[in-house]
């Protein structure tokens, strides 16, 4: 492993050629470009205010659109990266049968693309934190860190499913189903308070926010991001450590089985 990081490290120009190039082609022949990361947000925004603050008032949460923004940007952040790399290496079939390079700049070029998106469109939200009188505090700070956990993740993730992509060509499609699955088993349109504290399944009793947070690694992330931009607080550091270590951990496997059959992408891409 120590061999492939060093040859990664050796074509980071290539990286970062791939990164620009995801770039320009998502505002390919788009009349105003890179101002979308900036409006997605925007008019994302007016739509939470409306149907929160008008057709669906809940009195007890404040800036319910802040709340819910503060989750919903990461979350696509997360969602674009592993869509897109999931096919990064089949959609460069001819490159990877023709050339030789690290195959793994592929998917990790196109989270590093989607997250550079992200990191966008953030001041955007900023921005409308302020003009909706709410402050922000020196808990920003910390902001690099859930993000730089949600990339170790993200890579972990899309490199373990672009290797099976080029195996089994319906990883997608099934993945498809999962994203929407895991978008609704994490705390985005709601938060881990308004989960039941006890709940019974199969005659098992059991605490459903804590068993949130151990099974899904998403929802300490995304909880974190809500701290940080929303409460002005960090409130689960202890849960968002062990995601770290599973990110870590996922990271680590993931790289394991994408440079495992590496070898054969040539043959099946």
């Amino acid at each position: 492993m120590r061999a492939h990081l060093k040859e990664l490290w050796a074509y980071r120009e290539l990286v970062y050629n791939l990164v620009v190039r995801d770039l320009k082609v998502r505002y390919k022949n788009s009349l105003l470009g890179v101002l979308w990361s900036w409006l997605n947000p925007l008019l994302m925004m007016l739509i939470f205010t409306f149907v929160f603050g008008y057709m669906w008032r809940n009195r007890t949460i404040p800036h319910p659109h802040i709340l819910f923004m503060s989750a919903l940007l990461p979350w696509n952040f997360f969602t674009g990266a592993v869509m897109g790399g999931i096919q990064s290496v089949v959609g460069n079939g001819s490159l990877v049968k023709k050339v030789y390079f690290p195959r793994e700049v592929l998917p990790i070029s196109v989270v590093l693309s989607n997250l550079i998106n992200f990191l966008i469109s953030l001041p955007v939200l900023l921005i409308l934190i302020v003009l909706s009188g709410m402050p922000l505090t020196g808990w920003l700070l910390l902001l690099p860190l859930p993000i730089l956990i949600q990339v170790t993740f993200a890579i972990g993730i899309v490199l373990f499913l672009s290797a099976l992509e080029v195996f089994y060509r319906d990883t997608h499609m099934m993945m498809d189903v999962g994203m929407q699955a895991w978008f609704f088993l994490t705390p985005i349109v709601y938060t881990y308070r308004d989960l039941p504290e006890k709940a019974t399944l199969f005659g098992v009793t059991f605490n459903p926010q804590l068993w949130l947070f151990r099974l899904n690694p998403m929802a300490s992330i995304i909880n974190t991001y809500q701290d940080l931009l929303y409460n002005g607080a960090l409130t689960r550091f202890d849960f968002l450590a062990r995601t770290a270590v599973t990110a870590l951990l996922t990271l680590i496997f993931g790289y394991w089985f994408f440079t495992k059959h590496s070898r054969r992408f040539g043959e099946m891409a």
